[in-house]
């Protein structure tokens, strides 16, 4: 990868030009800046767009946290946010980072094939520790959690530590929970899983993301019906209420159109690939003003809107 070579700050670089020093296809671009918003900031009126030096450099941080095992959303995430004034220096740090995380999830991986419950509880613990709730669950939770799930998909083995992983990172997760002297919300955030999904880890994730923020929530978990969800808003005046499906049948838009109306009106957010599955004219015509989600870290972002805080 020739990205780093140095390219005067004056200079700018075709598409192509770019593709070509990261080993990409140009459209493999032009997708990154049409979903991550990470493109070229040079334009001319009546030319294309270029690269700028800084442009470049953040396609090159981009590129290599991917071949470090990021996800390219959160890849993208990392190098927008980069402060690029030490070079090529932050660039190495950031995916030192992640190649670090990496072997993390490496080592995970066997431990739980092991079923090595007190290993597994001391390394999560640390990474929280260190980089926190959000980057442990985004850069070593969500991989570990991918690996024995496709383990399970090609051999149809494993199971087991799946089912063991999850157990463990739910205890873990919620923690934390209920235990913030000084929330910066008055009004509960409530979190509820939707009709009959069991499936909750990414929920609590969620909460001990929230907890680490200082948000004060109200965790009602898997299965929850219609029933109850209105009676805790009824009672507890969120001001802000996520709702989760994990699965397609359980993203029912009855549960947003029958919650009580209540003032001041809460936020209604929406996570989960059960909600994202639902057809541009389904969502528009059943879900109102309720806002689907893309990931944690803009769950937590709309609630902390939602908040003012």
């Amino acid at each position: 990868m020739r990205a780093l070579q140095a390219l005067p700050s004056e200079e700018s670089l075709t598409v192509a030009a770019v593709a070509r020093r990261l080993g990409v296809a140009p459209a493999t671009l032009r997708t990154w800046d049409r979903r991550y918003g990470i493109g070229p900031s040079k334009h001319n009126v009546g030319t294309h767009r270029r690269y700028s030096a800084t442009d470049l450099m953040r396609l090159t941080a981009m590129s290599r946290l991917i071949m470090a095992g990021v996800a390219p959303k959160e890849a993208a995430t990392k190098a927008l946010k980069l402060n690029l004034k030490s070079g090529g220096t932050v660039i190495d740090k950031a995916c030192r980072e992640s190649e670090d995380q990496s072997d993390l999830v490496s080592l995970l991986y066997k431990s739980a094939l092991k079923l090595e419950q007190l290993k597994i509880e001391n390394l999560i613990r640390k990474s929280i520790s260190e980089i926190g709730v959000e980057a442990t669950w985004l850069e070593v939770i969500s991989p570990l959690l991918i690996t024995v799930g496709d383990d399970w998909v090609r051999t149809g083995d494993g199971i087991e530590v799946e089912h063991f992983l999850s157990e463990i990172l739910k205890k873990i997760l919620s923690e934390n929970f209920g235990n913030i002297s000084k929330p910066k919300n008055a009004r509960p955030v409530l979190l509820a899983c939707v009709g009959n999904e069991m499936h909750s880890l990414a929920l609590t994730a969620l909460a001990a993301v929230l907890a680490e923020a200082k948000v004060d929530c109200i965790f009602l978990g898997a299965r929850t019906p219609q029933a109850a969800l209105n009676q805790v808003v009824l009672k507890s005046a969120p001001s802000a209420i996520f709702l989760w499906a994990q699965l397609s049948e359980n993203a029912d838009h009855t549960f947003v159109t029958k919650l009580p109306t209540i003032r001041p009106a809460p936020r209604v957010l929406l996570g989960g690939p059960g909600w994202q599955a639902l057809s541009e004219k389904s969502k528009a015509k059943s879900l109102g003003k309720a806002v689907i989600t893309e990931g944690i870290a803009d769950a937590r972002d709309q609630i902390l809107q939602a908040l003012a805080v």
